[in-house]
């Protein structure tokens, strides 16, 4: 339980105030006030990692920033570059509605919907069950639970692929990333929901999507660039995946002239696991409780490590 807070904590919101996250600072026991006087920065871009780092020198008072997404790849650099101040992410804070499509993308691959939506006449059948399906998951954070919750029902047989190789709820086993070529072997689907850093970057290319079961799908809904593009494209030519559903891609935006445009197993969402409509509201929830722990003297939730990079 997040503790009283003695004196309200001055906040500024930047570099677009927003009435909701306005009541969310309140909310948590905060003071919206002029740059100049704050202690406390929601900053409401989700890039734009320049201007941040120049307003956090134009006020070095700031002690606080809370940024608006999970992922923050964009703001390492400012991060590190101002380790001395306490940064706060949104992890965790989209993880139901990411799930949630994680798990749609995944019933339509199956199901062969990407199929049946492109067809002009009456077609053959296709598809297959998730019910019983070997299920890998790399990822260890709230979207991977979401979505291994979400996927009870279902009788799957999960691996978690993770960091450590602590118990994961919901999961047959959970290996570490090392033993990430033992957990997609025979898989029938591998569903990416990780932070992109250093050594998760192109985590799956050729090698391990070759692993795979043939007929298995590949689901990402964290960053494009967990994926090898060229080795994704090149195995769906050899026919050997059943297809690919990506909410994100690298290059991102994808270009139109892509090869991954023109599969007709390829399902591609343009980012928007989260939509704004979505997400905003759960920032505020988060931006409240941040709000309301910092100024308790608490641990903040979301805490972001600058070294190691979420």
């Amino acid at each position: 339980m997040v503790g009283r807070m003695s004196d309200p904590q001055p906040i500024t919101i930047r570099p677009e105030r927003d009435p909701l996250l306005e009541e969310a600072v309140a909310a948590g026991g905060g003071v919206l006030v002029k740059p100049a006087e704050a202690v406390g920065l929601v900053w409401t871009h989700p890039a734009q990692p320049d201007d941040l780092d120049a307003f956090l020198c134009e006020h070095p008072q700031i002690r606080w920033v809370q940024l608006p997404w999970a992922g923050i790849e964009p703001y390492l650099p400012v991060i590190r570059r101002h380790h001395d101040r306490t940064w706060s992410s949104a992890a965790g804070v989209y993880a139901e509605p990411v799930g949630e499509h994680a798990l749609a993308l995944l019933l339509a691959g199956f199901r062969n919907l990407h199929g049946y939506a492109r067809a002009k006449t009456w077609s053959a059948e296709a598809g297959r069950n998730l019910l019983g399906a070997r299920v890998v998951v790399i990822g260890g954070g709230g979207i991977a639970q979401v979505f291994v919750d979400l996927l009870a029902p279902f009788g799957c047989h999960i691996t978690v692929v993770r960091r450590h190789d602590r118990p994961f709820g919901g999961a047959d086993r959970v290996l570490t990333l090392e033993r990430l070529d033992e957990a997609l072997n025979g898989a029938d689907a591998a569903v990416l929901a990780l932070p992109l850093v250093d050594d998760t970057r192109h985590v799956l290319g050729a090698h391990q999507l070759g692993l795979l079961a043939p007929g298995a799908w590949v689901i990402n809904v964290a960053r494009g660039g967990h994926v090898d593009t060229d080795a994704l494209v090149a195995v769906l030519e050899s026919g050997h995946l059943g297809g690919a559903a990506l909410d994100v891609t690298e290059p991102e935006p994808l270009p139109d002239d892509h090869p991954l445009w023109s599969y007709p197993n390829v399902l591609i969402t343009p980012h928007t696991a989260s939509t704004k409509e979505m997400s905003k509201p759960l920032l505020a929830l988060r931006i409240t409780e941040n709000v309301a722990r910092y100024g308790a003297g608490e641990s903040l939730a979301g805490a972001v490590d600058p070294e190691l990079g979420y």
